[in-house]
């Protein structure tokens, strides 16, 4: 069975760039210890666009089901509490998710 990929695009406004990378940073390991998790990066614009691409890797579209349904179960998500508890605003304006299936890969020859 070929891995499936999920690819969320979130538009970010440049004055909060440096939010959205710092929850990223500060969530690292929340997904990793994830059954069917292979793989997440998350990609910064260079030039020409204000979105950014968060990229994970699933052994199944089961699996990434399953990590969805518990995350969603948990507080914050996605950013987590911000002061007195209530949750932060949202450093993206807008998100998409692409869904994939690998159909061909390749490496670098060891």
């Amino acid at each position: 069975m070929p891995s499936v990929v999920k690819i969320n695009v979130l538009t970010v406004p440049d004055d909060q760039r440096e939010v959205l990378e710092r929850r990223f940073a500060s969530r690292a390991g929340s997904v990793e210890n994830s059954d069917g998790f292979e793989w997440f990066e998350l990609l910064r614009p260079m030039e020409g666009t204000d979105q950014y691409l968060v990229y994970t890797r699933w052994r199944s579209e089961e699996d990434f089901q399953n990590w969805m349904a518990t995350s969603m179960r948990g507080a914050g998500a996605h950013g987590g509490q911000g002061e007195g508890g209530e949750r932060p605003k949202p450093a993206a304006s807008g998100s998409t998710l692409w869904s994939f299936e690998v159909v061909q890969q390749a490496a670098p020859k060891a």
